[in-house]
């Protein structure tokens, strides 16, 4: 499912991609909830450009990242593939095509996490930049993707602006 999204004036905010990585919302089954949950919680200058769903594939989510950062989109977001399940693979599909990790980033989402509940130190998100786009994993649910949007949004505009060539 692709769900492209005219591209905006950059000047007014930053460019958005969201994917969700699931097997059962690209075979229809399920609803996405939590690429919706994304998109709701940006905040109102954050240009959403395009939106799409992936099976749980690496050469699926690594294309789709290579394909986006290759764009210049500012910011991609991925929700789903985290966990320890056998076809949980966003983490590894993200690190292959990362510049470098942010790994304060992701520290920080489960730190946040850990306070909430000890299942959070079982996320394996991954935080980076390719490029000058910063790629952000989240968890699958809309619970999990609220609560390390959380975190994250208030650096998000600084990290793009630094990664853009801007000074501290």
């Amino acid at each position: 499912m692709t769900q492209t999204v005219p591209q905006g004036n950059a000047a007014s905010g930053y460019t958005v991609a969201i994917l969700t990585v699931s097997d059962g919302v690209s075979r229809g089954e399920r609803e996405d909830q939590s690429g919706a949950t994304i998109q709701a919680m940006l905040p109102v200058h954050a240009q959403v450009v395009d939106r799409r769903v992936v099976p749980d594939e690496r050469p699926a989510i690594e294309a789709v990242l290579r394909e986006w950062s290759g764009r210049g989109i500012d910011f991609v977001v991925t929700t789903g593939g985290t966990g320890l399940g056998p076809r949980d693979v966003t983490p590894e599909a993200t690190r292959a095509v990362l510049d470098r990790e942010v790994a304060g980033m992701a520290e920080a989402m489960r730190a946040a996490g850990l306070a909430k509940t000890p299942l959070a130190m079982l996320s394996r998100a991954v935080v980076g930049a390719r490029g000058r786009t910063l790629i952000v994993n989240l968890p699958g649910s809309p619970k999990g993707v609220r609560e390390g949007l959380e975190v994250i949004l208030p650096v998000v505009e600084h990290a793009i602006h630094m990664m853009h060539g801007g000074g501290h």
